[in-house]
């Protein structure tokens, strides 16, 4: 199972978040939150409706709304992060709608019935699914809309309604014209069709498929964007918490006088943390006066009977599991591995990484006599939802989450366990039962965010190959070991299926080359908790296997264009389609390079997209650079050509970044090393390379970009340096010694 079918059953987790509430009471949230206020026409939540019920997903109520002077609002029912959903989905209502883009907006909706995702039955941003999943709903919101103030202008105007026409905004009749927000009130009376609506040719797009530039650019780029950390409430306090260095460990003493002894602390408070540790919580007026007060605590930790991970002794446990056979996934005839005439024997690392946001984790929190109202950036509105209400005892319907745009994620944001919402929820409940009510803000220090957990995985590849002179694979035993992100977690019993968790193998299982490949796996337990990283397991399969047929290209001395061509076969028309284009685009093969430069290539699919890379690259004083890359991108129909560049060029930086030294976080002795950019390291500007993306055409329904242009891009510049070497890269980040 790959990561996008593994969020495909994540609905029926439901039931095993907290198995003590009734399946249906969960998130009986108005489908209208919201959208009544500051004299806004909205179309009624219970609306009449032609051809039978909506759903809550299905009705413009929980989506829509005009104001009088034409501004139209659409609610985005995901979090946007950076990767552009809160201009991608309107930009769909819109088109449908037949809107003024320059009147329309985006904003973010609160957690809430009608906002879960038409797959996965849960409100959630992930797997690249924002898109691909809401394509149809919210065409057809805006189709619905659209017929609605087309049936409000026929019944002002006694037309026919097949005599209305709405463009760009305004609609029109024998020479009478409207505005939407003209008609919006009138509009909002007439029944919804429930029944098929008719969809707008592609043929008449004016707003899809057009490069449009992100809604929040202007805000973002003045200072003027709310974030999760921008969050001010009357009277509220700031909450920093003193965690233990080793996961899973508890308090065993502090000095809490010395913390209030600091100006503007206003209390301390011990309270249950994460994967059952406890820790310390200093509230104070302000993030200054919270640290001060932390850093006064001296607390002491009590570890008995906590694993403390030492990153050298992993490697080591790795290598000897590696070393004998795991769990079957995939069989294949490797027999003639001892007799074939060329061999590949190798072994590839890769080490925990960090999330490490520009925003760091926070969550703002105030409680009221049986309520609560929270404001972060989350990407699993349901889960954070039902699990404050289960720390807090109240019913989910109970608990308002507001979705703030937050700086980053890359899955941090959406933890099963909702680790800091949950800690929030504790803090909450501690300060209340001090007799306190003032709202808190949650905030996690860089520091925080970088020791605090829940990072990509390590694993270790060992992979045995056969093959002959003309690169024909005879066999391929390919075996992985690492901590599986599923088990431990509610969402085991649904998605580990007979002892594997799929998200670990994917890019290999299902890999469309055609080769005997047998795979079998190792999931050792680790006392590091372990979540989804931007592209899950294609992180470190697509490096794995794309660098193997680059090595066995060189083994023969073939083209690697040429030789991924023949094993890919005539089965996979989108991977050749995305590598051609990249190829065409770059001029590989036929421009010559500068002294010293070497081609690299590398094609994958994940989230149901293909991204091929060509980079030029090089040596410099023995450090590889990175020159210049040219994506192929295979998505069906681009919504936003404009985002699909940004996401692009966003995910390739990230996937450089990987193969920078300094890419990886570590433990020594139970606890992580790594603290902060200067000890932890990611890709920064001087680091980017010249990158053009290029868009195969497709009038197929769109599939995700937020993390497939990350998985080929290390690959890619992996097999340009092997050019340059002679010698396989076998590790992220890069080792060339």
């Amino acid at each position: 199972m790959n990561y996008s079918q593994l969020m495909a059953r994540v609905a029926k987790t439901q039931r095993a978040v907290d198995a003590g509430l009734d399946r249906r009471q969960f998130l009986k949230i108005s489908a209208g939150v919201g959208v009544g206020s500051f004299g806004l026409a909205v179309f009624p939540a219970h609306a009449q409706t032609e051809g039978g019920a909506l759903k809550p997903q299905q009705s413009p109520a929980a989506f829509l709304k005009v104001a009088p002077n034409g501004d139209v609002t659409v609610l985005v029912n995901r979090l946007d992060f950076g990767q552009g959903v809160a201009t991608s989905l309107p930009m769909l209502v819109a088109e449908e709608l037949d809107a003024d883009w320059s009147r329309v907006r985006g904003e973010l909706a609160p957690a809430g019935e009608a906002y879960k995702d038409p797959g996965f039955g849960i409100q959630m941003t992930g797997g690249s699914n924002s898109v691909k999943n809401s394509w149809q709903q919210y065409r057809e919101l805006g189709a619905r809309a659209r017929a609605m103030f087309v049936a409000a202008a026929a019944q002002r105007w006694k037309v026919p309604a097949s005599q209305v026409q709405i463009s760009n905004g305004v609609a029109s009749a024998g020479g009478r014209k409207a505005t939407l927000g003209e008609l919006a009130a009138e509009a909002m009376q007439q029944p919804v069709p429930a029944g098929v609506v008719t969809l707008k040719d592609p043929k008449h797009y004016r707003i899809v498929g057009k490069p449009v530039r992100q809604l929040s650019g202007a805000a973002k780029s003045t200072g003027r964007q709310a974030f999760g950390l921008d969050v001010q409430r009357p009277g509220m306090k700031t909450v920093l918490i003193a965690r233990p260095p080793v996961f899973g460990a508890k308090v065993a003493s502090f000095d809490a006088a010395a913390a209030r002894a600091v100006k503007g602390v206003v209390e301390v408070l011990q309270v249950p943390l994460d994967r059952g540790a406890s820790g310390v919580a200093v509230v104070a007026d302000g993030y200054w006066s919270a640290k001060l007060g932390r850093d006064a605590l001296k607390p002491q930790w009590n570890t008995e009977g906590v694993e403390r991970v030492d990153s050298a002794l992993q490697l080591a446990m790795y290598r000897e599991l590696a070393s004998r056979p795991g769990i079957k996934v995939r069989e294949a005839d490797v027999s003639k591995l001892a007799e074939a005439p060329m061999k590949i024997s190798a072994e590839y690392f890769f080490p925990y990484l960090a999330h490490a946001p520009m925003e760091p984790l926070n969550c703002t929190i105030e409680l009221k006599d049986g309520s609560a109202e929270l404001w972060l950036g989350s990407q699993f509105q349901t889960i954070d939802q039902m699990t404050v209400a289960r720390v807090l005892g109240l019913k989910p319907e109970q608990v308002t989450l507001h979705t703030m745009m937050a700086g980053g994620g890359f899955g941090r944001r959406a933890v099963p366990s909702s680790d800091y919402v949950m800690e929030a929820a504790q803090i909450a409940k501690a300060w209340r039962e001090r007799g306190h009510s003032a709202p808190l803000k949650v905030v996690w220090s860089r520091e925080d965010d970088i020791r605090g957990g829940y990072y990509r995985p390590v694993h270790l590849h060992r992979v045995e190959i056969g093959h002959d002179e003309q690169g024909n694979v005879l066999a391929w035993q390919h075996r992985i070991v690492g901590q599986s992100i599923l088990m431990g977690t509610p969402f085991e019993q649904y998605l580990v299926k007979n002892g594997v968790d799929g998200v670990m193998i994917e890019g290999v299982a299902d890999t469309p080359y055609q080769l005997p490949l047998a795979l079998d796996i190792h999931h050792p337990k680790v006392n590091v908790p372990v979540l989804w990283w931007r592209s899950v397991g294609h992180t470190h399969t697509a490096f794995v296997m794309e660098t193997l047929i680059d090595e066995i290209a060189r083994n023969t001395r073939q083209d690697p264009v040429a030789l991924r061509r023949r094993l890919l076969g005539d089965k996979h028309p989108r991977h050749l389609a995305a590598l051609d284009l990249a190829v065409q685009q770059s001029g590989y093969g036929k421009k010559a390079l500068p002294k010293g430069r070497a081609w690299g290539v590398a094609v994958h699919e994940s989230f149901s997209s293909v991204v091929a890379y060509v980079v030029e690259a090089s040596l410099d004083n023995g450090q590889p650079v990175l020159h210049s890359v040219t994506a192929g991108v295979h998505c069906n129909r681009a919504v936003n050509p404009l985002n699909v560049e940004a996401q692009v060029q966003g995910a390739a930086l990230m996937g450089l970044g990987t193969t920078l030294p300094g890419a990886a976080i570590t433990l020594k002795d139970g606890r992580v090393e790594q603290g902060n950019f200067g000890d932890y390291t990611v890709a920064r500007m001087p680091q980017m390379p010249a990158i053009s993306v290029h868009i195969v055409p497709s009038d197929e329904p769109p599939t995700g970009m937020g993390e497939p242009g990350l998985p080929p891009l290390a690959p890619a510049f992996a097999n340009a340096i092997a050019q340059i070497t002679g010698k396989p890269m076998r590790e992220l980040p890069f080792r060339l010694t």
